[in-house]
């Protein structure tokens, strides 16, 4: 069975294996579960992600570059090592005003309890 997930039990030097592409946003998934997904994305300079709300909260850490992150039409600004928690149902944006490169996690895990 072939699996698009890292390699279990090994070490991932993350920021150098996603390259850039040229006006583009690349998308590499880590794991993907039925509870919950963490991606890394590298976005290139003046690339946006679209406008979405999201049921889940989202936590977003830059991993290289600095980072737009717009929750409600509140602009935050992240560098390397910054992160952020998009809270669920609320509106955002994320853009590249330089290229930069992060780590997308979401947790669907807890939620039961909550109106979605």
């Amino acid at each position: 069975m072939q699996t698009n997930e890292f390699e279990k039990s090994k070490t991932h030097a993350l920021v150098e294996i996603i390259e850039y592409v040229a006006n583009s946003v690349v998308t590499k998934t880590i794991i993907r579960k039925t509870t919950g997904n963490i991606c890394i994305v590298a976005i290139d300079t003046g690339e946006t992600l679209a406008e979405k709300i999201s049921p889940f909260d989202t936590y977003l850490q830059i991993i290289e570059g600095k980072a737009e992150v717009v929750i409600d039409e509140k602009s935050n600004m992240l560098q390397t090592g910054q992160a952020i928690i998009i809270p669920a149902h609320t509106s955002n944006i994320v853009k590249a005003n330089e290229r930069f490169k992060m780590i997308s996690t979401i947790i669907k895990s807890g939620y039961e309890g909550s109106i979605i």
